[in-house]
Formats: C-alpha cells, sequence, structure tokens
C-alpha cells in the first residue's frame, strides 16, 4: 500500500479532489468539443465515434477495474485513474489528429474506470452510509463552484490559442493525482489479504457478489434499466449539442470577443443555477427517504425530456441556450440523490464492483445508442439526432414510476411489520 500523509480527514480530501477534478476538467470541456471541432475538424459521425471508442474501453474495463478496486485498493484506483485522464488529454491537446484523439480516449477510459465506482466507494467507506448522502451534496456543490472556476481558466486560455485549455488541463490532473498519493487516506478499507487473495479467483468472487446482489434486488435491476437508457440518450447529446450551436445557431455578438466566450457563459450560468437548484434539493429532499428520491428523479428525468426536446426544434438561439442549461442543471443536481439511492441498495464489500457493472451498462448504452445518433446527425441533420435523442431517454419516466411503487410497497410493509409487536402486546 503507498504511503500517506494523516493531515486531512477523509471528507476534506474528498472535497478537495472533488473541486480540483472539476475544475480541470471544467478548462478543458468548456472548449474540449469546440478544439475537436475547429481545430481537429472532426465530422459529426467521428464526433460519436470518439465517444464510442471512449465508452468501448470503459465497457471492458469498467467491472475489472471495479472488482480492483474492491479486491487491492480503492485509493490506488482513484490516484492511477486520475493520472491515466490527464495523460489522455496531453495527447489530445497535443496531436489535432482524429487517430491520436482515439488513442487518447484509451487512456481516459482507462482512468475514467478506475475512478469510477472506486471514489464512490472509498469515501462510503471513510464515512459510513448513513453520512455519505451529505458527503455526496457538498461534493457535487464543490465541484460546481470548481467547474464555474474552470470555464473562465479554459476561455482565457482558449483565447491564446484553443488546444491549451486541453493539454494544461491534462497536466493538472496529474498533479492532482500526486496530492493524492500523499494526503488520500485508506482507513474505511482491508484489502484482501495475499493468503486469501487467489490471484483472479477472489475477484471473479467479489464479480459474482455484485452479480447475485444485482439480480435478486428489483430495485437494482430497475436502476441498471435506467441506466442503459442513460447511456443511449446522452452519447448523442454530449457529443452533438455543441455541434447543434455552431451550425445551427448565428452567436449574438459580444464586441470583440469570440464566440467560444459563449461557451463560458453557458458554463457559468449554468453552474450558477446548478448550485442553486442543488441547494434546493439538499434543504427539501431526504435523501435517506427512497420515495422522495425517486420523485424528485422523475420530476428532473422528465424536464430533461422536455429540455432537448426544445433544444433540438426551437431555431431561437435564446431559447436553445434555455433549453441547454436547464438540461444540464437537472442532469448536475440529479446526480447525487441518484448515486445515493444505488449506493443505499449496495452491500459494502461488492459496492464498488456494482457501481463500476453500472459504468458497464451506461458506456454499453453509449456504444449502441451513439454511432446511429451521429449518422442521423450526418444524414438528415443535427435537428434529427437530438430528437431522437429525446425520444431515447424518455422510457425512463416509466421506470422512475415503477420504481416509486416498488419503493412504497416496500416502505408499507416495513411500517407493518415495525408495528407487529405493538398490536401484539
Amino acid at each position: 500500500m503507498l504511503v500517506h500523509t494523516k493531515k486531512l480527514s477523509a471528507y476534506t480530501v474528498y472535497l478537495i479532489y472533488s473541486g480540483a477534478s472539476a475544475l480541470f476538467l471544467g478548462t478543458i470541456s468548456t472548449v474540449n468539443l469546440v478544439y475537436q471541432i475547429q481545430v481537429a475538424h472532426l465530422t459529426p459521425l467521428q464526433l460519436v465515434l470518439v465517444g464510442t471508442v471512449l465508452e468501448t474501453v470503459c465497457f471492458f474495463c469498467q467491472v475489472p477495474t471495479g472488482v480492483l478496486a474492491d479486491v487491492y485498493s480503492r485509493r490506488l484506483a482513484v490516484i492511477v485513474g486520475i493520472f491515466a485522464i490527464g495523460a489522455g488529454f496531453v495527447l489530445e491537446g497535443s496531436i489535432p489528429s482524429f487517430p491520436f484523439i482515439l488513442l487518447a480516449q484509451l487512456l481516459w477510459g482507462l482512468g475514467a474506470t478506475l475512478t469510477d465506482g472506486a471514489e464512490q466507494a472509498w469515501i462510503t467507506g471513510e464515512l459510513g452510509e448513513n453520512a455519505v448522502g451529505h458527503a455526496f451534496i457538498r461534493s457535487t456543490q464543490v465541484g460546481l463552484v470548481g467547474g464555474l472556476l474552470g470555464a473562465f481558466v479554459g476561455v482565457s486560455l482558449a483565447s491564446i490559442r484553443l488546444n491549451l485549455p486541453v493539454v494544461l488541463g491534462g497536466a493538472s490532473m496529474a498533479i492532482l493525482a500526486v496530492f493524492l498519493l500523499l494526503f488520500m487516506p485508506e482507513n474505511g478499507f482491508q484489502p484482501t489479504s495475499k493468503e486469501g487473495r487467489p490471484s483472479w479467483g477472489e475477484m471473479g468472487n467479489t464479480l459474482r457478489t455484485g452479480l447475485c446482489l444485482v439480480q435478486r434486488s428489483t430495485v437494482l435491476l430497475t436502476i441498471f434499466s435506467i441506466e442503459l437508457f442513460y447511456g443511449l440518450s446522452s452519447e448523442g447529446y454530449d457529443r452533438l449539442s455543441t455541434a447543434h450551436f455552431l451550425a445551427d445557431f448565428t452567436f449574438p455578438a459580444l464586441g470583440s470577443l469570440k464566440p467560444v466566450v459563449w461557451f463560458a457563459i453557458f458554463s457559468v450560468v449554468g453552474t450558477i443555477l446548478s448550485l442553486l437548484v442543488t441547494e434546493f434539493v439538499k434543504r427539501r429532499v431526504d435523501a435517506n427517504n427512497a420515495r422522495l428520491v425517486v420523485i424528485a428523479l422523475f420530476i428532473m428525468n422528465a424536464l430533461n425530456v422536455l429540455s432537448i426536446l426544445m433544444f433540438a426544434l426551437t431555431g431561437n438561439f435564446f431559447l436553445a441556450m434555455a433549453a441547454f442549461l436547464a438540461y444540464g442543471v437537472f442532469r448536475s443536481a440529479g446526480q447525487p440523490l441518484w448515486m445515493t439511492w444505488l449506493t443505499r441498495n449496495t452491500g459494502a464489500k461488492s459496492r464498488a464492483t456494482v457501481i463500476s457493472m453500472l459504468g458497464q451498462v451506461n458506456a454499453l448504452g453509449q456504444i449502441i445508442g451513439g454511432p446511429p445518433v451521429g449518422y442521423i446527425g450526418t444524414a438528415i441533420s443535427l435537428r434529427a439526432a437530438l430528437t431522437a435523442v429525446s425520444a431515447i431517454l424518455s422510457p425512463v419516466l416509466l421506470l422512475f414510476a415503477y420504481a416509486f411503487r416498488k419503493v412504497k410497497v416496500e416502505q408499507t410493509a416495513l411500517g407493518e411489520e415495525s408495528m407487529e409487536p405493538v398490536a401484539r402486546k
């Protein structure tokens, strides 16, 4: 196990990690797609294929890396993952070529799968299930602030050269990995001993435990089904929304500033709105009440379906901006509730594996759903592609309605069971 100091608490390190990673990724993401379109000159189909390669890596690596985190070290998985993500972005920003951008996705995908599940399982193990819901919400808020600052940094660097935010943001991620190496504790997790670690056999046992848990739980099966539709819809939207703005709208003039500044405005306004909505959700929705969580997620996803449809069909720039921001806000605000709902339905020993399996389902959805949407965007129009995205996402509403009925029945049964001793008296 790598040596670390104990000067910072796990909660403090988690918030620093959340804010810093959001800052660096915000620096990159504000202009990354603009860089791919205007410098690397990728077509709509190529834009989606870049994401497809990323998600293919995630699909094949998600569960093995999650099992590694559960068997060896969640902390180590996060550190190596963050470094790999940084290296991928440095490569992408250094060589604006489609093949090298695809190669960069291999590093990014490996890093993403190493951190996905491991970071949530790590902080849950350090803080406990009852306190982690608050940590997830605070992490989201800190991350939003970091992303807000990242938007300013990204645009400032892009005004000099479009690849600078990508290269410097990636290098900063590598530095963050060094910080975690020095300060990230791991006291709530015990790796499998060498005597009890029959190589891949132990990891296979952990994987089977996670699979059995999912198969036995109706709630987890529903969560996995919802995640599949998230994946089917998200790749097309994430890759083509920027292209839609650039191709189908005329950006209002901002004096002598370049149009790329508008993407910083989107990020800043979206972050402020996300902070407000996330705080409202924190105050109004009890993260430990499954019924309230499911209701809130249903409402947010219904608004997301409508937002994507309006974004696809409107010809007005400011209406498109409003729809674009609304989707981002409700997507961000729902994430801590979604993760809390998931973690409370998984066992401690296989949590990282189950979360990684969920990521694999999302990746499978993106692999299946991305290329057809990209083809529609190339062969017909970007508006048609985004309209298809709205239709693909809509079935999650039926699944949330089903989940609400199941949770209601389970809570009613628990309530009746708790009353039985009183009745017998």
